[in-house]
């Protein structure tokens, strides 16, 4: 069974499979995320979602780039939780499958491609507390228990 994170399911709400990598990326005492200005301000892992014919390890690759700027070595994937929210840019209601990957920066190439995010360094002991959303809490909290 996968664990669920975030707000319930609304009965009679019709909600999209959505398939997504996202990467715990340590670096020294810090975690590597994303702050995301729109439409709520946040730090997450990075990450997104899967497209059409795309491997998840494509994915990661693709995805952490364009929300970091930096060039990643998958190490391990470390499991997945689901998640029911409203995606405003797709304009859908979704049930996101989020597969939990730990990689390893390599180094940057720039600043990242995808609009609207940054960058970050996060002291490992404050990321998990300072994420926006549970599930991505709960892997971050995990892992740096084990380090």
């Amino acid at each position: 069974m996968i664990r669920r994170f975030g707000g319930t399911v609304e009965s009679g709400r019709k909600y999209k499979l959505r398939h997504g990598v996202y990467a715990i990326l340590p670096l020294k005492s810090s975690l590597l995320v994303t702050y995301q200005n729109a439409p709520v301000p946040e730090f997450q892992l990075p990450g997104g979602g899967i497209d059409p014919g795309e491997s998840p390890l494509a994915a990661l690759h693709r995805e952490v780039f364009e929300e970091t700027g930096w060039r990643v070595a998958p190490v391990r994937r470390l499991g997945a939780f689901r998640r029911f929210t409203f995606m405003p840019d797709y304009d859908i209601w979704a049930e996101k499958m989020c597969h939990i990957y730990l990689a390893r920066p390599i180094r940057p190439h720039g600043p990242p491609t995808e609009p609207g995010h940054t960058a970050v360094f996060l002291p490992m002991e404050q990321a998990a507390d300072q994420l926006g959303n549970s599930g991505d809490r709960h892997f971050v909290s995990t892992f740096c228990k084990q380090v």
